[in-house]
């Protein structure tokens, strides 16, 4: 159930002598979740923040989000990002980050066979999320402590003053002095208010560099077994080169390296070609076109319990932002900025930069 916010008359609050700046990060993905974490309290006590988290599901994740079957809830499939590699530079970069998730139980290195996959350089490694990839998104936010609203659509973002109106598809509206867009851009260009406006009105070819920004499409289908199944298969993950539908599929629970004992679950993925060609589509006009596709590709998979297809209408980013710079700032004074990983590339460590590089302009927009 969405968070109700107050309808308070003033928008900031006297916190001794300083004023506490109301922050709303829009977006329930990765990026949105260690932005949060680096902008709460504990990490700028010299400015009081209080930060919201605001995005349109039911719950945290985003293309990281973690489904359980309807059976059971102890079987769980990630129908989004299937592991982590981290190349050398990042090893470095972001060590402390996969230190501390490794320590806490959260990423653990990638021991399942995978077929197919492209050679890597061995500085390279692999890590999966044993308790599923939304644990990963859930553990940032709780390191924010921050107000998080699930159900909320923003649908408009209106500069007011000094300030930003935000307002949401169910009727919720509140005034920020920053607000951080981290949803795939597509979706930050179709905001209504004067957003709008402000778009327009930059000068640097800013508006078209983010609209030149381009992302595919795909689906995900899940098996889920709900007990321990010996499906027979001589591999835990395989890409698949030489079917028109179907590009990956994964044991998921091997995979994240569960155990014999774990209840059993199956994703696919489609090829990014499928995708696009049905981009308009929807999964539930799609889902028995899938199961026949898997049917014909394994047919020797026994029947499943339940049966989830998803949409990924931004699966992953084929043409980020020129430069890779992490944010974009269309308006400095009251803040509006965008991050994600539209602004450096699609996997963790692009989420991991881009919230770094929002955190850090946000920080500094309070010593202008």
């Amino acid at each position: 159930m969405p968070l109700s916010v107050s309808a308070a008359a003033s928008t900031t609050q006297q916190l001794g002598r300083h004023v506490m700046k109301k922050i709303l990060v829009v977006g329930g993905g990765l990026t949105s979740a260690v932005t949060a974490s680096l902008l709460s309290p504990h990490a700028a006590s010299s400015q009081p923040l209080s930060v919201t988290v605001w995005d349109k599901a039911r719950g945290a994740g985003g293309r990281m989000s973690t489904s359980r079957s309807p059976g059971n809830p102890d079987c769980t499939l990630d129908l989004g990002a299937q592991y982590i590699t981290v190349n050398p530079t990042y090893a470095v970069e972001h060590k402390s980050d996969y230190e501390a998730l490794v320590a806490a139980g959260l990423l653990a290195p990638l021991q399942a066979q995978v077929l197919g996959m492209k050679p890597m350089d061995e500085a390279q490694n692999h890590y999966v999320a044993p308790r599923g990839c939304s644990s990963l998104v859930k553990h940032y936010l709780a390191q924010a402590k921050c107000e998080v609203g699930f159900g909320h659509h923003v649908s408009e973002v209106t500069r007011h003053q000094a300030q930003w109106t935000v307002k949401t598809q169910n009727g919720v509206s509140d005034q920020f002095d920053v607000v951080v867009l981290t949803m795939p851009l597509p979706q930050v260009l179709a905001l209504g208010g004067s957003i709008q406006d402000t778009l327009k009105e930059q000068h640097n070819g800013l508006s078209q560099l983010l609209q030149d920004v381009q992302y595919s499409a795909r689906y995900a289908l899940g098996y889920f077994y709900d007990e321990p199944v010996d499906l027979k298969l001589d591999f835990d993950a395989q890409y698949i080169q030489d079917d028109p539908v179907l590009r990956f599929v994964s044991v998921d629970n091997r995979k994240r390296g569960l155990g014999p004992d774990s209840p059993t679950s199956l994703v696919f993925h489609t090829s990014v070609s499928f995708g696009l060609e049905h981009v308009e589509s929807t999964p539930q006009a799609l889902q028995a076109q899938l199961v026949a596709c898997v049917r014909a590709r394994f047919p020797d998979l026994p029947e499943p319990k339940h049966v989830k297809c998803q949409k990924w209408r931004y699966s992953q980013v084929s043409r980020p932002l020129t430069g890779m710079p992490g944010f974009a700032i269309l308006e400095r004074q009251p803040l509006l900025i965008v991050g994600g990983d539209g602004l450096t590339h699609s996997n963790f460590d692009g989420c991991l930069k881009s919230a770094k590089a929002v955190a850090a302009q946000v920080l500094a927009s309070f010593k202008e």
